[in-house]
């Protein structure tokens, strides 16, 4: 047939054919032949794609039939056997009555995008197995603190918070962490390091090493931060055994040097009565030695059971004798500071399997410490320690409750571990640790109900009888 602009279509960058109804190949140019050799008598089928019948999709007939242009993707096969993908356009021809003649298909090479297009895809692939599988929480944040995207440790560890606050996740707080890594790294662009105590989505603490690095969009601007935790609670734990008596001496020596002062001072006391035969001085000195003796020696237990590990000595006790010792050694603390205690013990709690020792100094230390909370609440004029003694066929119940300054719910995930104290400076963050140590080692459990200013109540519930504990973790 007649074709006017042989030399474009012998000239054009890709392959083109023109066919007619039988789909045979009457026309290529010279980019086809050199590719795919002689096309003479042989359907288009047979030339790309070495087949003995027709595609099951044919662009070219569907032309023919719907006279509409086309576009198909197709892998053909040329004659060195080299696959080339191709992008197929096709065209209907028309005669002078507008009858369809022929069709004309382009096929354009698009091998080397395909290939590029499948290697982005391998590296997508593989760079999305790395974020999702690397063993330690992964998350993305933009400069709202919105967690964008996360890893599947993230999500399994703190749930699947995706657009939520990165410190509503980990803490469970309504503002900002301080100090904020995220925050720096988005100020500086610079990489940060930092140690974070955070809660997972079964309520467990854990210490986590975190590390902050900027996100860059296409001008260089920090779009997001990738922040990755590695946990090392473990390594926390054997840090905190190895180097446990230096912990203790230095988190308690201002307790033990005022201990000892208030011991001479009773010496003293005791000293000057025997010398001017004065009873009412020997008894007051007599009075304050003992009492502090008494501390120094709670003091003491409390760094034996921190510093080793040791089985309950059992044996079967009354529960409410237990929990009148314990407010007996505690009631002159409360009245020296204003604060009303009040004891209620049912008489008919029963006995129970324990370490009487050990339950005495849990009970004393969960007393004192709402005894403290209240002393430093400066918000309310008067103050309540409430100490509760209750029985069931199963259990003995302790409960202690006070109108004192109360904890959020970071402080309360974070009371029973080791050295952590609400109050500042002014406590050792042993006490509730240890009390949680020997409920533990009881086979019990301490629960805290507690608001911030409000008060607290903690609910202490062991067995009545003693239970086979080689399989808890009483860490």
């Amino acid at each position: 047939m007649e074709f006017p602009f042989q030399q474009y279509f012998e000239s054009m960058p890709c392959y083109l054919t023109v066919q007619n109804r039988d789909l045979k190949v009457i026309l290529a140019n010279n980019k086809f032949v050199t590719d795919f050799g002689n096309y003479k008598d042989r359907y288009c089928y047979q030339v790309y794609k070495h087949r003995a019948d027709k595609c099951e999709y044919c662009a070219v007939e569907k032309t023919f039939r719907d006279g509409v242009s086309l576009s198909s993707e197709e892998l053909v096969q040329c004659l060195n056997g080299r696959k080339v993908s191709v992008i197929i356009n096709t065209t209907a021809i028309r005669d002078d009555d507008g009858d369809i003649v022929a069709v004309m298909e382009m096929s354009t090479d698009v091998t080397d995008i395909k290939d590029l297009q499948r290697e982005f895809k391998e590296n997508q692939e593989r760079y999305k197995m790395l974020f999702e599988e690397v063993p330690c929480f992964i998350s993305i944040q933009d400069k709202d603190f919105n967690i964008i995207n996360a890893n599947r440790l993230h999500r399994e560890t703190f749930g699947c918070y995706l657009g939520c606050k990165c410190y509503e996740v980990y803490k469970h707080r309504k503002e900002e962490c301080y100090p904020c890594t995220v925050r720096r790294t988005f100020e500086d662009g610079t990489i940060h390091r930092h140690e974070e105590v955070v809660t997972t989505l079964d309520g467990r603490t854990i210490n986590c090493m975190v590390h902050t690095a900027p996100i860059r969009d296409a001008n260089g601007k920090i779009s997001h931060v990738i922040e990755m935790s590695l946990d090392i609670t473990e390594l926390r734990e054997l840090q905190d055994q190895l180097t446990s008596i230096g912990l203790l001496i230095s988190s308690i020596s201002h307790g033990i040097k005022g201990l000892l002062n208030g011991l001479n001072g009773g010496i003293y006391l005791v000293n000057k009565g025997i010398e001017n035969d004065n009873k009412e001085r020997l008894t007051q000195g007599w009075e304050i030695v003992l009492r502090n003796i008494n501390r120094i020696k709670s003091m003491v237990m409390d760094i034996l059971y921190y510093a080793k590990d040791r089985e309950p000595f059992w044996e079967q006790v009354s529960a409410l004798e237990l929990a009148n010792q314990a407010c007996e050694s505690v009631k002159d603390k409360a009245i020296e500071l204003k604060i009303g205690f009040i004891c209620e013990l049912d008489d008919n709690a029963g006995d129970f399997d324990c370490d009487r020792k050990a339950v005495r100094a849990l009970l004393i230390n969960l007393i004192e410490n709402s005894i403290d909370a209240c002393r430093i609440d400066k918000s309310k004029e008067n103050h309540t320690v409430k100490f509760q003694l209750f029985g069931n066929d199963e259990n003995i119940i302790f409960k202690i409750i006070d109108n004192g300054i109360g904890m959020d719910r970071e402080t309360r995930e974070k009371a029973f571990s080791l050295f952590f104290s609400s109050k500042g400076g002014e406590g050792t963050g042993l006490g509730l640790f240890i009390a949680n140590k020997i409920t533990a080692a009881h086979g019990g459990k301490i629960e805290i109900q507690s608001e911030l200013k409000k008060g607290s109540e903690f609910t202490v519930t062991i067995p009545k009888r003693s239970i086979d504990l080689s399989s808890i973790d009483i860490k």
